[in-house]
């Protein structure tokens, strides 16, 4: 308590070892969260607001160290009016973790828009598993090495990705 009798507010920052970057953003803190638990080789497909694209600080670091320390494979956008709140834009990020190497493990992020030109709601118009059809061929699950570009569907190379501004995978 302090003098006028309110609660002092504790630092929301996070501090820890395994983590890239102290933040308070719970988002990115989230992300650096699912990489530490994360077995070698294992996979993962995390739901994640635009601002952990593009965030600069903390972000960038965590974004720089993500694409070195784990192959960043896949970005979905993902179209607004999927979730509750109404405009909220958020992505599906997949990516593997590997063993610890000097050559970073990313070489290719492939990034599909499923924004452009589709709108959804949470009543008339639901995004269903049909929405997803050219999504799923595109990013070939039964072999992800063999993709090609489509209109929706384009590759950026590590090195161009590192080029970009704090890093930003706000891409298309």
């Amino acid at each position: 308590m302090n003098e006028a009798g309110e609660q002092a507010k504790e630092s929301l920052v996070i501090n820890r070892d395994d983590f890239w970057a102290s933040t308070s953003n719970k988002q990115l803190n989230f992300l650096q969260h699912i990489f530490t638990i994360l077995k070698q080789h294992g996979r993962a497909a995390v739901v994640l607001p635009d601002n952990v694209l593009f965030e600069g600080g903390a972000g960038e670091t965590i974004r720089r160290e993500l694409l070195k320390q784990a192959d960043v494979h896949t970005l979905l956008r993902l179209p607004t009016g999927i979730f509750y709140a109404q405009g909220v834009k958020a992505n599906v990020l997949f990516f593997d973790r590997k063993p610890a190497q000097e050559k970073p493990w990313t070489e290719k992020l492939w990034i599909y828009d499923l924004r452009t030109n589709k709108h959804f709601t949470l009543k008339e118009n639901t995004l269903k598993r049909s929405d997803l059809e050219d999504f799923v061929a595109c990013y070939n699950p039964r072999n992800r090495h063999k993709r090609t570009e489509t209109e929706r569907f384009k590759c950026f190379a590590y090195d161009e990705l590192l080029k970009r501004d704090k890093v930003n995978l706000d891409i298309f």
